[in-house]
């Protein structure tokens, strides 16, 4: 009879543990965004070798959601270079339009925004997993060095 009563239990606790899974996963939405902020040694508006990412740069994320709430993020750069931003929430809330753009660099020569990094704006139309890639942020040295002259 003990046996029963724990069998019982937990099934009972898998059908409950099952259940919220299910509901959850049917109406929440998970998004993300991510981007590359780099610096323009040369000043040339072209990759080289000279060239590198910038770690810890600042970058800010602002999305409306379908609901029209307005959610402000703040991300900063990986060794990469790389910044991610990311939410799940329910599908009726999700991101509808967001803007990036960069806030600071704090490297000590790559500190002036290039020209066109001021920021993007996008519409969020991406199924619950998947990313939106924002196109890269340019900063660039306040004097060229002599060796990209």
């Amino acid at each position: 009879m003990e046996a029963q009563k724990r069998k019982l239990g937990m099934d009972l606790f898998a059908f409950v543990l099952t259940t919220i899974f299910v509901v959850s996963n049917v109406e929440a939405w998970t998004g993300e965004i991510h981007g590359r902020v780099v610096c323009d040694v040369c000043g040339d508006s072209s990759i080289g070798p000279e060239d590198h990412v910038l770690e810890g740069a600042e970058v800010a994320v602002l999305c409306i959601t379908k609901s029209g709430e307005v959610l402000n993020y703040q991300a900063f750069t990986n060794a990469k270079g790389v910044y991610t931003v990311a939410e799940t929430m329910p599908e009726s809330d999700r991101w509808d339009a967001c803007l990036a753009r960069p806030i600071s660099s704090f490297h000590e020569h790559c500190t002036h925004l290039g020209e066109g990094s001021a920021g993007v704006k996008f519409t969020y139309n991406r199924p619950s997993g998947y990313f939106h890639t924002v196109r890269s942020f340019v900063y660039r040295h306040g004097s060229v060095p002599t060796y990209c002259i």
